[in-house]
This record gives C-alpha cells, structure tokens and sequence, in this order.
C-alpha cells in the first residue's frame, strides 16, 4: 500500500484550485446564465504575464497583480461586447462563443510564448513549508483550499444577503423583465464579469505555480472545474466546493496506484457522470413514488 499522504494533500491543492474554478463559473452563470469556456484561458494569460514580469525582474507581486488585471480585463471586454450580442442568439450560440474566445486566447498564448521553453512559475508562498507526519507542505498548496474557501463563504453572503447579488440572479431568471424594472443590467454585468476575471486570474496563477505553466494544460482546466460546476448543478456554490475538493482529491489519489494512474485524467468525467445518473435515478425515484 503506497503512502498516500502526499498524494492527499496535492489532491486538496488541486481541489481547492477546481473548486475555485467552479465557484467562478457559477457565480457568472448565476448571473448571466452563460457558461464560460474561457475561464482557463484567462487565467493562463494571467499566469503568463506573471511569468513573463518576473522573469523581467519586476517582482512577484507586480507579476501577480498584473496578470489578474489582465485576466479581468479580457474578461470584462468579452463580457461586456461579445457575450451579451451571442446570449440574443440562444443558448448554444453563447456557449459556441465562449468556447471560441478560449481557442482564440489559447492560440494567442501559443503565438507569444509558445517557442518551446519550459517554464516554471515559482511563487515564494511555495518556498514556505511545515510538515504534517511526513508530509511536507506548502503555502501555496494551503491558500488553494483557504482562498477557494474564502470565496465561496464570501459569494454565498453576496448573492444571498446583498442588494446586489440579488439583481444578479434575478438578471440571470430574466433579463429583460430585471431591465424594464429599471436595475443597469449592463453594468452588474460587467461587475460580474470582472471578479470571474480575477478569480480566473488567480486559479491561473495558482495552478501554474501547483503544477504547470503550459497554456493549453492552464485552459483546459475548465473541464474539471465544470465538472465540479456540474457536481453542484450550476446552483449551490458549497456542492461545487465539495465537488471541486472530490475532483481534485480522486485525481490525485489515482496517481499513487499504477493500474488506474493511466486513466486519472478521466477522474472529472467519471465524478460529474456519477453525480448525473444518480440524480437521474433520485428523480425517477421520486416520480413513481409520487
């Protein structure tokens, strides 16, 4: 039986990262009812930049800082000029639209830093570590969960309790009506579209710094993070916090055993199945027994 503590606690890094991730994608679709493609390909131009100013000798923290304002910024400017002319077309053509602007930003990425060199993105937060038994851990392996926590306490008490993130689900029930009753549907829309900014910005960063500063692995976390988004169906932001921690946790764990280490990858397509068919089954149940 392998060790498995340092695998755990990678897995809960990572969770918190997913989690994170998730949180980001349902404040936006509670809001905007649009599901965000391109929330990785945010965050990998945050990474990025963050690299690429560090490198420069500009600092980690002016790194950090530019990077999610860049993040925030692509998003609000797809937020607030494309996405809304997509979301008139229909469903499908929104989500057609967010899956474009990932390719288009990952393709951009590509072009500017995709020569070939490997790129490591090292936060000081990683050189801060204490041991847990004989597991070592880090800072930044610790702010993944504390922050995805954080903002999950933090979004739930805005949407809840606040004038605010009460406009915002309503604009996401209806759109139109919100409007004639006089709310600025276009700026909470931008509102929203600049914190999945920064929170993309920073799953980016963080991610990077965990595990890999690739852009094509950095935009593809979307898929695990919307599997955690689906985990809690788009609605409660603590399943998608507990969805997200499972995700990361499964994946990870799977790697330590080498006759299932192969198909880990697989980890947030299994976990949203299983949550679908049982759901599925708990609504059919319910049915008959009505």
């Amino acid at each position: 039986m392998p060790d498995l503590w340092p695998f755990i606690v990678s897995g809960l890094a990572f969770g918190g990262v997913y989690a994170l991730s998730g949180v980001g994608l349902v404040v936006l679709y509670r809001t905007t009812a649009v599901v965000n493609f391109a929330y990785g390909a945010f965050g990998a131009v945050a990474a990025l930049l963050a690299w690429q100013i560090m490198e420069s000798g500009g600092g980690e923290v002016t790194g950090v800082l530019v990077g999610v304002a860049a993040a925030a910024a692509i998003s609000v400017t797809y937020g607030a000029v494309i996405s809304p002319r997509l979301a008139l077309r229909g469903q499908e053509i929104a989500v057609a639209g967010s899956l474009g602007a990932a390719l288009t930003v990952l393709g951009m990425c590509t072009l500017i830093w995709g020569d070939g060199t490997v790129r490591t993105l090292n936060l000081s937060t990683s050189n801060v570590s204490f041991s847990v038994g004989t597991t070592v851990v880090n800072l930044t392996q610790v702010l993944a969960v504390a922050i995805a926590l954080g903002v999950a306490v933090v979004a739930t008490i805005f949407l809840r309790r606040t004038l605010t993130g009460t406009t915002m689900r309503a604009i996401a029930d209806d759109r139109e009506l919100t409007a004639v009753l006089g709310v600025r549907v276009r700026r909470i829309e931008v509102l929203t579209w600049t914190i999945v900014g920064v929170l993309s910005g920073a799953t980016g960063i963080l991610f990077a710094n965990l595990l890999s500063l690739q852009a094509d692995l950095l935009t593809f976390l979307v898929i695990s993070s919307l599997a955690a988004a689906v985990v809690g169906r788009f609605r409660s932001l603590w399943i998608v916090f507990g969805g997200g921690i499972i995700i990361g946790l499964l994946q990870s764990v799977a790697v330590a055993f080498p006759a299932i280490s192969p198909y880990s990858d697989a980890t947030p397509f299994v976990v949203a199945a299983v949550v679908l068919l049982v759901l599925d089954l708990a609504r059919g149940t319910r049915v008959r027994s009505a």
